[in-house]
């Protein structure tokens, strides 16, 4: 192939250039009268072979003659043809030729038939360049302009004249800045001269762009460009072709907005901070001013009542200036919005709602005069009102706005903001839903714990109770201090095996029957063997009522009764941790109580153990769940609570918090239930006790003794009440107790009267014919004292009543309330 032809391969040259087509020319009668050097190349006859000649009989084959005489006509009928037609080779073979014809006029009047050829391929392929250069000129759909080495345009085609929205005629010798704006043009114009200066082309480069033309739309233009170089290598200018790629960005624009409130929406099961994410994702790429607004009953975990649209709250708001809170209602404010505000009517629709506000006037905003004209001023203009729904339910709205941005709402943007209303709706109820159960499961933990531990002459108390899920709040351990007879307190701290509702559940049940218990006056081993049996039952109930619960598998507990008079402790275990004991002078010491079976066990007995603590000591009960069991040593965590508690003196809010500090991490893995009390002891002063011998005239000698000692402590005004008390209970053991009685009287707010004997008989209360001679001692004792009850010993029973002080008559609220006939009740003993 020679260089002419290589020089066409690389562009489109036109084939029938003087210099690269064969030249042919017929007279009127077709015969051949000129004939080209090229002709001779391309079909091998020198020019005498053909000269004078007809051109039929050298060129044409015989086979061929249909063709070319068509060919002929159409000639001679259109005074010109182009077209392909096959010729003869001098070879012998034929060769396909783009042929061109046109009537050449002669000075005789005459005229001739002059001919250019090329080979058909080179012509088919010029021709296909020459249709897609004019269709990139007339009718593509992507924009393209020619420009000069000094950026001036030399041609665009008509999509760029769309584009730019100047003529395609004018466009010659303008510059990209008489279109765009400024900083716009200055950005196109860098990077067609980068390429002019490089030679590295450009592609699918996108910039948002603003045409002088419509000056309120922005545009995303992805442009591809290229320099432009002749077959000699000079740089000819530059080429670019634009695409209106706006759609197709807003579209990736609007699903990475989806996709990203997917990951920052709902990242906690709360309400306001899930509302407050929803605004943060909106603003700025889909609105300029965001509000979030509830209806108040979501806001309090409750469910909305459907039909119902009462005021909302404004839970979140964000916006592009930092007056967007002087703007807007304030977050947390209650709106009262108006019944033709957009947000009422998108509450009651269901349904999405546009505004627009061209207007100096807001309709819904006439009574808030001065809200709107700041509304105005921000030039807040298009509002986008979404509800927030999920589960049939309509939790409230969200309200878009735009200022900056001229272009109003349109569907696209509907569609993306109601995908960030459904998943922020979803999520917002979730948090609902979890607000609800979480404050149902804090109100549930709250009653089954004390919310308040009184105080206690027998002992100051101190306590902590952390769960191990702090966002459900619920736990299965548990403490309590429990007021008993005789001035004594019940130190008691339990552990259900589990976390959770479940657990906590049958802590409050367990709790209640320590109460229960507790209040009969129990020994500790005996409340243990009680609560063990209970425990045992529950299981069995469950195991034939609910198999898909949570199994109850046992229980652990440590009971501890503490008198301030004897200052002695009485403590029971059942698998429990045991106490830590810190005397007045810091002496650190675990008594040895024995572990007992965890309650649900059943079958085995549970043991005492009674030590006497020195007034002021600590006595610390607590859940295994302080010491971190799984994670630690039982002895390393032993000593560190024996040296939080041996820290210099504090009160015991500040000792709690220093056991909190040292042993417990942020999160806890198990719950925790702490109970530390410092021991109190009743003054001598306060107390008085005798040994009463087994004699006829002990009643009388019991009064004697007891108003004696009322007179010692100025209360003579209650010796004849104390008298009767004294007399009936130190009767009844006599007459029915074998071995010594004591009699104890105790002042504190109360006065206290305990006679003690050796035997276990239960006294109670029976109604007495008219004609019985006894049996009122009982009534009499109910009558007169506040409260009355009998404790059993190991080696006997105590029967108490207590008095208040300064008790100036018979005390009417007792247990014998509301009997007709007072006379009907007598002692009764077995």
């Amino acid at each position: 192939m020679d260089a002419s032809l290589s020089t066409f391969s690389e562009g489109p040259e036109d084939p029938f250039a003087v210099r690269r087509a064969a030249s042919v020319v017929l007279d009127p009668r077709g015969r051949v009268v000129g004939w080209s050097e090229r002709a001779e190349e391309m079909l091998g006859y020198a020019p005498e072979e053909v000269l004078g000649r007809a051109a039929d009989d050298v060129l044409m084959d015989f086979e061929d003659r249909g063709v070319v005489l068509a060919a002929v006509s159409a000639c001679l009928r259109d005074q010109g043809w182009f077209g392909i037609v096959p010729v003869r080779h001098r070879a012998g073979h034929r060769v396909e030729m783009g042929c061109r014809a046109r009537v050449v006029l002669r000075p005789d009047a005459g005229y001739e038939w002059y001919v250019v050829a090329a080979p058909a391929q080179e012509v088919i392929q010029w021709e296909t360049d020459r249709s897609l250069l004019d269709g990139l000129f007339r009718r593509s759909p992507i924009g393209l302009a020619v420009h000069a080495p000094d950026l001036r345009i030399l041609r665009v085609n008509r999509a760029m004249a769309k584009f730019s929205g100047v003529p395609t005629e004018l466009h010659r010798s303008l510059r990209v800045r008489d279109f765009l704006f400024e900083a716009d043009a200055e950005t196109v114009e860098a990077r067609l001269r980068q390429v002019l200066e490089t030679g590295k082309s450009l592609i699918f480069a996108e910039q948002p762009v603003r045409i002088l033309s419509a000056p309120g739309q922005e545009l995303v233009a992805s442009s591809s460009t290229f320099r432009m170089q002749d077959s000699a290598g000079r740089v000819l200018g530059v080429a670019q072709t634009v695409e209106d790629v706006t759609d197709r960005v807003q579209a990736r624009r609007r699903l990475a907005l989806l996709n990203e409130a997917s990951a920052r929406i709902g990242t906690t099961l709360d309400v306001a901070t899930t509302a407050r994410e929803l605004a943060e994702v909106a603003v700025p790429d889909l609105a300029d001013y965001v509000s979030v607004d509830l209806l108040d009953p979501v806001n309090r975990g409750e469910e909305p009542v459907p039909g119902t649209h009462g005021e909302m709250r404004r839970m979140a708001m964000r916006g592009i200036s930092p007056e967007a809170s002087e703007v807007m209602y304030p977050v947390g404010e209650m709106i009262p919005f108006p019944p033709q505000a957009p947000h009422l009517r998108c509450l009651a629709e269901r349904r999405p709602v546009f505004e627009t506000y061209r207007a100096s006037q807001l309709p819904w905003l006439a009574e808030d005069r001065e809200r709107a004209e700041r509304v105005l001023s921000e030039g807040l203009h298009s509002l986008m009102v979404v509800p927030l729904a999920a589960r049939g339910l309509v939790l409230g709205t969200i309200g878009l706005w735009r200022s900056r941005r001229l272009e109003s709402f349109e569907e696209d943007d509907l569609t993306l903001a109601e995908g960030f209303a459904s998943r922020a709706a979803l999520c917002i109820d979730n948090a609902r839903r979890y607000t609800q159960q979480h404050q149902a499961a804090l109100t549930l933990q709250h009653s089954l714990l004390p919310a308040e531990v009184p105080g206690h002459p027998a002992a100051e108390v101190a306590h902590r109770y952390r769960p191990a899920d702090p966002a459900a709040g619920v736990g299965g351990d548990w403490f309590d201090v429990i007021p008993l007879s005789g001035l004594r307190v019940a130190l008691v701290v339990g552990d259900v095996v589990g976390h959770g509702t479940h657990a906590a559940v049958t802590m409050g049940r367990l709790r209640t029957a320590v109460h229960t218990l507790a209040n009969l006056d129990l020994a500790p081993d005996e409340i243990l063997a009680h609560l063990d049996a209970l425990v045992d039952r529950l299981a069995a109930e469950q195991d034939a009522t609910d198999m898909s619960s949570p199994q109850l598998i046992g229980a652990t507990c440590l009971y501890a009764v503490y008198d301030p008079v004897s200052r002695r402790c009485t403590m029971a275990r059942a698998s429990h941790m045991p106490p830590v004991v810190v005397t007045p002078d810091g002496q650190v010491s675990i008594p040895d109580i024995p572990a007992g079976p965890p309650l649900g066990l059943g079958g085995l007995p549970y043991e005492s153990t009674e030590l006497e603590l020195a007034e002021g000591s600590l006595l610390t009960l607590y859940t295994d769940g302080l010491l971190e069991l799984r994670r630690q040593d039982l002895d390393d965590g032993l000593a560190r609570l024996r040296t939080a508690l041996t820290a210099p003196a504090r009160t015991l809010e500040e000792t709690c918090t220093a056991v909190e500090e040292a042993m417990l991490p942020e999160h806890p893995a198990d719950d925790v239930a702490l109970l530390i009390a410092r021991t109190r002891a009743l003054a001598a002063e306060k107390v008085a006790t005798w040994e009463l011998p087994t004699e006829p005239t002990i009643a009388a000698e019991a009064r004697k003794l007891a108003t004696r000692q009322l007179t010692a402590w100025q209360l003579d005004e209650m010796a004849v009440t104390t008298e009767l008390i004294v007399s009936e209970l130190v009767t009844n053991a006599y007459r029915y107790a074998e071995g010594p009685i004591t009699l104890r009287l105790t002042r504190h707010r109360d006065l206290i009267c305990e006679v003690s004997d050796s035997s276990s008989t239960a006294p109670h209360m029976r109604r007495a014919r008219t004609t019985d001679e006894g049996g009122r001692g009982l009534f009499l004792v109910a009558q007169l004292a506040q409260r009355w009850g009998t404790r059993y010993v190991r080696d006997g029973k105590t029967i108490w009543a207590e008095q208040p002080l300064r008790m100036t008559g018979p005390q009417r609220d007792g247990p014998a309330r509301g009997v007709s006939d007072p006379r009907s009740m007598v002692w009764h003993g077995r």
